[in-house]
């Protein structure tokens, strides 16, 4: 796969000074965004806070020169963090650095495969289902910091979601959610009060990361054992950065390369791992934040991940003074901009089965806290509704001429393996016409299944005494039929 700097790439970076400040400050909310969900998530994965910031900042770094969808913020997210947890448990921090390096280089394969295509068989409903579940999640996630609290933590939230919601009435120029951050700091640090912040969430980093090798043996039980973690890994990641490109695609009207989109998450991948950090993927909720606030090129996503070392380490004592009220807020807003609260109303208009996938992938994914798990069943379900619906377009139909003693079925609609078996059974094998005539023009035979039940029709036919003929067959069905059932047509 080859990739060039074209001039639409030069406008993904820069395509005006008021672009550029948009990106910008639409960048810094998605970085302010990206920290509580961060440190939460490397608890997931039982390794040190910075493990993941470190990850955060090279794969947004990387991930703005090398992905498929400018305006797309990535970092370590929940869904590789729950894969990582089981190899982190049972072999130790070096073991996921290595799994991660692993990851990026399937994830880099799979670019280069094309893979991406398998998206094509994601229906609207299952999109709608995980952006949906994605929303619940995200506000799911903010309850363990509203628990347990004094009314100080409410009071900030809610002061902290009308500073959000009120001042764009007013100004635009620059995003709420930053100005929400600056007040609700400002304010607690003149008047302490009991309230969570940063700082206690865990470790900061003091530095930037640095180069290193995962230390682990170089050998073929090493790979053994991590290579299980980087397939799922890759998977689960590029799964989720593929449903979030294409929610940016929707939101924004524009189309992104979900090819190089794969190959970027991959080399992205490969670089966080070698740079102490754990694998990640495209983040919904901070992604959505971006392009909420004016975020559309690589600048935002790029500023997202600068960003997030300059607070870290240059702004290190303030950021460690921000409340988590004020993140809490903001994570609340992107929540409820997220939830596609039209798809509430389309379910008592849109097919009872499209409604029912919608629902399927809420329900699978917000139990599992598993993305990837909510996608491959509402996934399934699609499909298995598909072949129900084209099943029940199969026909068959029958006449019998007297004249000739011929009996000719006329078969119509699609035969493929969830169908084969209703045509056989509309076949009376103790039909006593001396001549069958199995026309096919309105038929379209899919696979070796179908041609299998034809074939098993036609051979049971010929033993009760008929002549069969077989007519109609289309340019693809005889091919199939010549390659994998000869005996329908003898001579």
């Amino acid at each position: 796969m080859k990739y060039s700097l074209t001039s639409h790439d030069w406008t993904e970076w820069f395509s005006g000074m008021a672009r550029l400040r948009q990106d910008v400050l639409a960048g810094m909310v998605g970085t302010f965004a990206l920290i509580p969900e961060v440190i939460a998530f490397s608890f997931v994965a039982g390794v040190d806070p910075q493990v993941g910031l470190f990850a955060s900042f090279v794969i947004g770094v990387v991930i703005a020169f090398a992905g498929g969808r400018p305006a797309m913020i990535s970092g370590a997210a929940g869904s590789v963090a729950l894969v990582a947890a089981a190899l982190v448990a049972s072999h130790g921090l070096q073991y996921l650095l290595a799994a991660t390096v692993l990851t990026g280089v399937f994830q880099i394969v799979f670019g280069l495969l094309r893979l991406d295509v398998l998206m094509r068989f994601v229906s609207r409903s299952v999109r709608t289902g995980f952006v949906n579940a994605l929303a619940i999640l995200i506000f799911s996630a903010q309850l363990p910091q509203m628990l347990g609290v004094t009314w100080h933590t409410y009071a900030l939230i809610g002061a902290g979601l009308a500073i959000i919601y009120l001042v764009p009435r007013l100004t635009t120029a620059i995003p709420s959610p930053l100005i929400c951050i600056l007040l609700l700091t400002g304010f607690t640090m003149l008047v302490p009060m009991p309230v969570t912040t940063v700082a206690s969430l865990g470790r900061l980093p003091d530095s930037l990361p640095s180069l290193l090798i995962p230390q682990v043996p170089f050998s073929l039980d090493t790979l053994t054992i991590i290579a299980p973690y980087a397939l799922a890994m890759a998977a689960v990641g590029l799964l989720e950065s593929m449903m979030t490109a294409s929610v940016v695609d929707d939101l924004t009207d524009t189309t992104s390369s979900k090819a190089r989109e794969c190959a970027g998450l991959g080399l992205a991948n490969l670089s966080a791992g070698l740079f102490g950090g754990i694998a990640g993927c495209g983040m919904i909720g901070q992604t959505v934040g971006n392009v909420r606030f004016g975020g559309r090129g690589r600048v935002s996503t790029l500023t997202a991940g600068v960003f997030l070392m300059v607070l870290m380490v240059l702004l290190r004592p303030w950021m460690a003074q921000v409340p988590v009220a004020a993140l809490v807020a903001i994570m609340i807003m992107v929540s409820i901009e997220t939830f596609s609260w039209s798809s509430l109303r389309e379910l008592s208009r849109q097919p009872r089965m499209s409604g029912l996938v919608m629902l399927a992938t809420v329900a699978v994914t917000v139990l599992t806290h598993n993305l990837a798990a909510g996608v491959t069943v509402g996934v399934l379900l699609s499909g298995v509704f598909f072949a129900f619906k084209v099943t029940q377009l199969m026909s068959v139909s029958s006449e019998y001429e007297a004249a000739t003693d011929t009996r000719t079925y006329h078969v119509m609609g699609q035969v493929f393996f969830a169908s084969a078996d209703i045509m056989a059974d509309e076949f009376d094998m103790r039909d006593a016409a001396r001549r069958v005539r199995i026309d096919l023009t309105a038929a379209h035979l899919w696979d070796v299944t179908a041609v299998g039940a034809l074939e098993n029709v036609v051979s049971k036919l010929r033993r009760h005494g008929a002549a069969v003929d077989v007519i109609g067959l289309n340019t693809a069905s005889a091919i199939l039929v010549d390659r994998f059932g000869p005996t329908i047509r003898p001579g």
